[in-house]
């Protein structure tokens, strides 16, 4: 069933047609601290990443975001970028899952605060 997972979807891992070409052409550059793992071609000219898991975008760290799209050179395996003391760990996107943002007031939130300056409109 996996197989046949890979060979009609894109989104359940790499394809078996982006597994043939990276075993081909592709060289190992480095992995993040999400397991996902990065190639590049001979010539440099391509670069991609393997997702471990659910391939989401938002999962790539800004380092190798930058990398991927040749805004610097080498990889942050290679040269690690300096961070900021305030700087905060990347975090892939939350929305849509329980652990997104939800404000104060928020009918997602725990436990919507009261509001006595409100009525609700029903109709008559």
């Amino acid at each position: 069933m996996s197989f046949l997972k890979r060979l009609l979807t894109w989104w359940n891992s790499q394809t078996i047609g982006t597994q043939i070409f990276t075993a081909r052409n592709g060289h190992k550059v480095g992995e993040d601290s999400q397991g996902n793992i990065y190639y590049q071609t001979a010539d440099s000219k391509r670069r991609w990443v393997i997702y471990n898991g659910e391939m989401q975008a938002s999962r790539v760290s800004p380092d190798w975001h930058g990398w991927l799209h040749f805004t610097w050179d080498q990889p942050p395996s290679a040269v690690p970028l300096a961070h900021k003391a305030w700087e905060k760990p990347h975090l892939e996107n939350l929305t849509g899952t329980t652990a997104a943002y939800a404000p104060t007031g928020s009918i997602r939130a725990a436990a919507p605060v009261a509001r006595a300056d409100y009525e609700a409109w029903a109709p008559k």
